[in-house]
């Protein structure tokens, strides 16, 4: 299998802590001012979705800068931070001290698009099988093979998913429900993807933010997907995505745009494109944000959220059936 420099991206910093900075002794301080203006600063020099996000940093540093006092404690101070960050709105972007964690809440854009609860209780048996971090069975009177992969967790394995593939190889297509997938590690992707295409195939390009300078970027890199000498599956496939399919999930749901029988089904992707790095301020509070882009074949920057082939909702009024899952199955039947 052939690793572009996205997916070694993904795996040596997905983790914030992995290349934090060492600060000499001289450097070290609990200066409300001086971890502002450093924070401020690493931002400006390597976060990369400034232009998509159309973000006037110099006006979000003015903005909380009038926020910054002599005296104020540490948590007035981590307020102050957090929210400066968020301005952000990127769910890799972190501020993480002893006492709190910030976040984005990037799944509460759009409105709730799944519950399993639903799925288990109309669509699923009630012993379904579960192999390794899947988990599926026969839907449709046995016309349809249902996935559910609720994260990237680094657990794909070729008994799992050559069972899963064998197991609905006579099917008329299947559905793999990524909806509430926050991400993970990205070697899944290619270890899933690998099982539906024929020949090698580049999915999306990537670059690192390599200088303090607005377009200091590596030279973009293909990710290429090599197909499987194990079991593939060629029919068609019903990817389920909404608003909290991140990070991985998001690359994933790029991906299929290059791999034609997959479709994506459901609401816009939460985003996440963009690989997440940091280090520690004069404080020791450590931070991370976003040091990578990720684009499609044509130059399009999906960071904001992968958009579905089809639109589908689910009706929280009536909770026997799954609008997602009916619409993709109205696709395959």
């Amino acid at each position: 299998m052939k690793y572009s420099i996205y997916t070694v991206i993904f795996l040596s910093l997905l983790c914030f802590s992995c290349d934090q900075i060492v600060f000499e002794d001289d450097l070290e301080s609990s200066n409300a001012q001086e971890n502002f203006d450093y924070l401020w600063t690493e931002c400006a020099e390597r976060y990369t979705f400034f232009d998509l996000k159309d973000i006037d940093w110099e006006a979000v540093r003015v903005k909380y800068q009038a926020q910054i006092t002599e005296g104020m404690d540490e948590v007035e101070l981590f307020s102050v931070l957090a929210n400066m960050l968020n301005e952000l709105k990127d769910g890799h972007v972190n501020l993480i001290s002893n006492f709190n964690i910030s976040f984005f809440p990037f799944d509460q854009i759009g409105q709730d698009n799944f519950d399993f609860r639903i799925i288990e209780d109309q669509y699923l048996p009630v012993n379904y099988f579960v192999s390794g971090p899947f988990r599926h069975d026969f839907i449709a009177d046995g016309q349809i093979g249902y996935i559910r992969y609720g994260s990237f967790t680094g657990t794909v394995a070729e008994k799992n998913i050559g069972f899963i593939l064998e197991r609905y190889k006579d099917t008329q297509g299947l559905i793999l429900d990524l909806r509430e997938n926050g991400g993970g590690a990205v070697s899944d992707v290619y270890a899933i993807l690998r099982r539906f295409i024929k020949e090698e195939t580049i999915v999306a390009q990537s670059r690192i933010k390599s200088g303090p300078g607005k377009n200091d970027f590596t030279p973009l890199e293909d990710a290429v997907i090599t197909p499987t000498s194990g079991v593939s599956y060629d029919k068609k496939v019903m990817v389920l995505v909404d608003r909290g399919t991140y990070s991985a999930g998001s690359f994933f749901s790029l991906a299929t745009k290059e791999i034609p029988n997959l479709v994506l089904v459901g609401d816009y992707t939460g985003g996440g494109l963009g690989a997440p790095n940091g280090g520690e301020l004069p404080n020791g509070w450590e931070y991370r944000f976003s040091i990578t882009q990720t684009l499609d074949l044509n130059g399009n920057n999906y960071e904001n959220g992968v958009p579905p082939d089809i639109e589908a909702f689910i009706d929280w009024e009536d909770r026997t059936k799954d609008e997602v899952i009916e619409r993709a199955l109205l696709e395959l039947l």
